[in-house]
């Protein structure tokens, strides 16, 4: 997926303190978490609350970009 930079964007980021930018990815980044869990915790439903941050752990472990 790509996907193109507006100048809007390009603008935002440049206004954004060097803080608020980690900030921000902390955010993205445990957020795209809390939305991994979740979909496991539909997908299998008979796993306990370990078994899906333990897997969710793995998933992010392991990903590569």
């Amino acid at each position: 997926m790509v996907s193109e930079l507006t100048p809007e964007y390009i603008a935002t980021l440049r206004l954004m303190t060097g803080a608020q930018k980690l900030r921000t990815s902390f955010q993205l980044y445990w957020g795209a978490r809390r939305l991994k869990a979740a979909r496991l915790r539909q997908q299998y439903p008979g796993w306990s609350e370990q078994d899906v941050q333990q897997r969710v752990k793995e998933i992010f472990q392991n990903a590569v970009t």
